[in-house]
């Protein structure tokens, strides 16, 4: 990681509170109408596993119908739709994990519990759009009241309904972007993984990860990069598991927060 120079706090400090006092959508997407939703445009990424209804082992790859919306990588919690109803009907009946019927927890869960980033523990601000949600999720500042925001995540309802759970299934460009490889596409090992990137200093990690796994199935660390929509890449080399959705993620950090950004997206292993 690198050292913490007060001209990178200051822009850190300057780049979240952009995306959370923002009045719209951060970077070059917007919040679709549910009719018709726009994509994410970086899709979404574990170290501890969630409790009460998060999937575990290897499922095949989503067919139509276990795509999240009828076009959404279902990325987490859970791995299919076949997952998704069976906690909705045990729901029904004992009331079980309702964090799942919140978007802003489900968001806050996937980034501290199953990505391991144990610094971003708020929801900054949460839009709603029908079965759309983006929410900013964040860290506290280490000077002023205003939390950083690390990410911008997208969630979709995983089901019809108003007791359908939240799916992670990306997150909206901000400042840091991942677009290599597309979304939704059919990936191996080894991989070229990158995007674009505003900082100072920046040191980029980037992981493999898939629904109910508790490590990552492979990580590439670090690669420096800084300046304004800079380009970024890596090669990754990962242990690819055959019939499964994949979370790739980047994080970048190290001036004020071990993780201070992140971008995820999903990915196809035949």
């Amino acid at each position: 990681m690198t050292a913490r120079t007060g001209r990178a706090v200051v822009l850190l400090i300057a780049l979240g509170s952009a995306v959370a006092g923002c009045g719209g959508e951060p970077g070059r997407t917007s919040s679709p109408a549910v009719s018709s939703p726009a994509p994410p445009s970086t899709t979404p990424p574990s170290a501890t596993s969630p409790s009460a209804g998060s999937p575990a082992g290897t499922s095949p790859p989503p067919t139509s119908r276990d795509l999240v919306a009828g076009r959404y990588q279902p990325l987490w919690p859970f791995a299919d739709a076949a997952a998704a109803e069976a906690w909705r009907s045990r729901h029904r009946e004992d009331g079980a994990g309702a964090w799942h019927l919140d978007p802003a927890r489900t968001a806050v869960r996937f980034a501290r519990d199953h990505l391991g980033f144990s610094e971003i523990d708020r929801a900054v601000k949460t839009n709603l759009d029908g079965a759309h949600a983006r929410v900013h999720v964040g860290l506290a500042a280490e000077d002023g009241p205003r939390p950083m925001v690390a990410a911008v995540v997208h969630l979709v309802r995983y089901g019809e309904g108003a007791d359908a759970p939240w799916e992670v299934v990306g997150t909206d460009d901000t400042t840091f972007s991942l677009t290599t490889p597309e979304y939704g596409a059919s990936v191996g090992s080894p991989m070229t993984v990158g995007g674009r990137i505003t900082g100072v200093d920046e040191s980029i990690r980037v992981q493999v990860r898939r629904p109910g796994g508790d490590k990552a199935l492979g990580e590439h660390c670090c690669v420096g990069a800084g300046g304004e929509k800079s380009p970024w890449s890596a090669r990754l080399t990962f242990r690819p598991a055959p019939g499964t959705t994949l979370t790739v993620v980047a994080s970048t950090g190290g001036h004020v927060a071990e993780v201070e950004r992140f971008a995820i997206t999903g990915v196809t292993v035949p």
